[in-house]
């Protein structure tokens, strides 16, 4: 059943066919505004849930509250900072005296006031000891490979290639570091490239990967 414009029917009746269609299309605008206005207001509404979401009342990470949020205050606790009575020390064991591969005695000479000689022995000194890792120089092999001519057979021969001996310009422990550089650390082949050279030393400048 065709809805007719809130007039009453004698009004609409009297109204000119031109009259009525524009009115019915003005309500046709209307309509379509207020589908509008009410998706909006949806929209809204949606946003303004999101814009007071924190990480209290969402799954949203801390990092990403407002900075006016303020986090609820917890009670500072009793206990004081760092290790507790009791509670076993997370000190690094130290490397037994005749396994470090150089003792430096810092042995004072005189008293600090009276500068008079000092004599004696400290049977238990303050060991800090320091972990260095030793200059990393390369050992480069050349393999001279000669030939050789046979005064009987005229043939001239090479000796044959020594076993274990790589037959690329690199050994096994460079191709090792660089299969752990770009397969365990995912380092591009640039950046591979570039940490040869510069943590060995610079000989390795012409690498370069397949």
């Amino acid at each position: 059943m065709e809805t007719l414009p809130a007039l009453l029917h004698e009004v609409w009746e009297r109204t000119p066919p031109e009259a009525q269609a524009y009115i019915r299309a003005l309500e046709a605008r209307v309509e379509t505004l207020t589908s509008m206005v009410h998706a909006l207001q949806e929209q809204v509404g949606t946003l303004q849930e999101q814009l007071h979401q924190t990480s209290q009342n969402s799954s949203r990470p801390p990092s990403s509250d407002p900075p006016q949020h303020q986090r609820p205050h917890r009670p500072r606790g009793q206990r004081r900072r760092g290790g507790q009575p009791g509670h076993p020390g997370a000190t690094r064991t130290l490397i037994p005296v005749e396994e470090v591969d150089e003792v430096v005695v810092i042995k004072p000479e005189q008293g600090p006031h009276c500068h008079a000689p000092l004599a004696g022995a400290d049977p238990q000194p303050w060991r800090p000891q320091v972990i260095e890792m030793p200059p990393i120089t390369p050992v480069v092999t050349e393999y001279q490979w000669p030939q050789l001519g046979c005064a009987t057979c005229g043939e001239v021969p090479r000796a044959p290639w020594p076993a274990g001996v790589p037959s690329g310009t690199y050994g096994p422990r460079v191709q090792a570091t660089v299969a752990l550089y770009t397969g365990a650390y995912r380092l591009s082949k640039r950046t591979t490239q570039q940490m040869m050279d510069e943590v060995f030393g610079g000989f390795c400048r012409n690498f370069h990967l397949s």
